[in-house]
């Protein structure tokens, strides 16, 4: 998708609302779903995949990669896999990840171990800004090089390992570099061992859990993952679930607009996604789980949300893991709610899409919300709901969806005149976000 360029603006606030919606499917599972179908066996089929600029990004650089992907219809794909250790890429063609992280690091994770590999990889100017330094050392470690040495951000040169054996590896908050080494374990030889430290997405592991000859998990105290390298990779057919962190914003404005009630339908409930609603309850927030099953190893349902009081946050370093994307909203919605917030453990967030922490500052700086941040704990000193109509908000192009969105809300809530470039960076996760607004009464101009 080469989505053009443009500002958004917004200078009203919103209107109280009653909605039924459905928001976009999940990003995450839909990434692995193209990632795993390539390198299994037969034919895979996904359903209701998101179709957005990072999902793009992954169907172009597999087809890059010799994969046949055929759409169907809307959110239906065939994937005709080619086994493990069968991708290959011809000479002097490149592999742009575009703004997607995920990609990139389960990517390289796959073709770490594809014996013949040798291609020049990056992104757009956010990713390429992003450290790759710990995914780097990880795929050293199964033989793969990087060229410049000592160099750890996009563009780089992969060469792939001729020999690769399975690791241990001790996996830390990061899902994607666990998922990296699953993936590149799975064309290993010999066995790859992962033990989580902390609990991280599972999304990989849901997927691949029916191949029982590719992969074991064993849990005590903490879980022990072990990838056997040279199987048999059976075919997948995924329906995908639609997006908890896309949810979340449209729950967080629920919750701090006057008489206001949302449903979302069909949202992944995965225990290592929920933590934005967890914390929140803890806070009062009145948010209920509906028609819950589970479908593909993921659990799913539909999320109730009404507007109510809600207490100050306090976010222990445990949620990190569980709600990553959402720290931004919550940052939001700490400023509208009257007290001292928390937020404890987040100094990862400084290499997301953009530096998170500092950057969520600035913009709440500019409605006179005080925060401070030290030691990897932000505090912020929130007044409740302000009246900012005489302020004025300025989001500059920082290639980062979350924070997009997360200023929406803010000017939303609190009529500030605002002004968000290069709006078109939410669409690498969330293509329908701006109708679902509409629908819910937002009111904004596209200036092109």
């Amino acid at each position: 998708m080469n989505l053009k360029r443009f500002d958004l603006n917004i200078n009203s606030i919103i209107s109280s609302f009653n909605k039924n919606i459905t928001v976009d499917p999940d990003k995450s599972i839909s990434i692995r779903s193209f990632l795993i179908g390539a390198i299994g066996n037969k034919i895979s089929v996904a359903n209701n995949i998101l179709e957005s600029d990072d999902v793009m990004s992954t169907i172009n650089c597999l087809r890059k990669l010799g994969v046949k992907i055929k759409k169907v219809r809307n959110g239906k794909y065939f994937i005709y896999g080619k086994g493990l250790g069968s991708l290959y890429i011809k000479k002097n063609i490149n592999l742009n990840f575009g703004n997607s992280g995920t990609l990139a690091r389960l990517l390289i994770g796959m073709l770490s171990t594809t014996p013949g590999i040798n291609v020049k990889v990056f992104g757009d100017h956010s990713l390429n800004k992003r450290s790759m330094k710990k995914l780097i050392n990880l795929m050293k470690k199964f033989g793969a090089d990087f060229l410049p040495k000592n160099k750890f951000n996009f563009p780089l040169k992969l060469i792939s390992s001729e020999i690769p054996i399975g690791i241990n590896y001790e996996a830390g908050v990061s899902a994607q570099l666990k998922s990296a080494v699953m993936l590149a374990g799975l064309n290993s030889y010999g066995v790859t061992h992962i033990k989580e430290i902390y609990n991280s997405r599972d999304h990989t592991e849901n997927i691949l859990k029916n191949n029982k000859e590719v992969m074991e998990i064993k849990k005590n105290k903490k879980k022990i993952i072990k990838i056997f390298g040279k199987k048999h990779l059976d075919p997948i057919k995924i329906n995908v679930p639609n997006d908890p962190s896309s949810a979340a914003f449209f729950s967080a404005l629920t919750l701090l607009n006057k008489n206001s009630s949302i449903t979302i339908k069909n949202v992944g409930l995965n225990p290592t996604r929920i933590g934005f609603y967890e914390l929140l309850r803890k806070q009062g927030a009145n948010i209920k789980f509906k028609n819950f099953k589970i479908n593909n190893n993921e659990p799913r349902g539909d999320i109730v949300v009404k507007s109510c009081y809600l207490k100050p946050i306090r976010a222990t370093k445990y949620y990190y893991t569980n709600m990553t994307d959402e720290y931004p909203i919550l940052f939001v919605m700490a400023s509208l709610i009257k007290g001292t917030s928390t937020f404890k453990g987040i100094g990862d967030l400084a290499n997301k899409e953009s530096n998170r922490i500092i950057e969520m500052q600035k913009i709440l700086n500019q409605i006179n919300v005080k925060s401070k941040f030290s030691k990897g704990e932000l505090k912020i000193f929130g007044q409740g709901i302000v009246d900012a109509k005489n302020k004025i908000i300025k989001i500059p192009n920082l290639g980062d969806h979350r924070l997009c969105m997360s200023g929406f809300v803010l000017a939303l809530l609190t009529g500030a005149k605002t002004k968000i470039k290069n709006f078109e960076t939410v669409f690498t996760s969330s293509p329908s976000f701006l109708k679902i607004m509409k629908t819910v009464g937002a009111k904004f101009e596209i200036q092109k």
